[in-house]
């Protein structure tokens, strides 16, 4: 009995997906940046803050006890939710000018060459 045959993928395949990988350029990487920024500065800052935070009331509760118990939360959530709608149209602009781009090779493989 023959060993299984491992199933190899050149590495133009692993490249080649629904999108180049040159497209996911300097946005992509500055909204990482960006979102990962705003995350370190509500979870350290919060922290960093936190006794001058206690100092301010909201609801009968400390600001501090806020944004400890809730706010740092829910500034996850929105960096996720943002994350996905900033990718989301990303890939709906990528994909428009990858069609773009496809319907202006094939014009030019219709034009007869002289």
């Amino acid at each position: 009995m023959q060993p299984p045959q491992q199933h190899r993928r050149s590495a133009d395949a692993e490249m080649a997906g629904p999108f180049p990988p040159d497209l996911h350029d300097v946005r992509h990487l500055k909204l990482k940046a960006g979102l990962l920024l705003l995350w370190a500065l509500v979870s350290f800052g919060a922290t960093y803050f936190a006794r001058d935070l206690q100092v301010l009331v909201f609801g009968g509760w400390p600001l501090g006890y806020w944004i400890a118990a809730q706010g740092a939360v829910l500034v996850f959530i929105g960096i996720v939710v943002v994350y996905g709608w900033a990718m989301n149209r990303f890939e709906r602009q990528d994909a428009e000018r990858l069609a773009a781009d496809a319907a202006a090779l094939s014009d030019d493989a219709d034009r007869p060459h002289g």
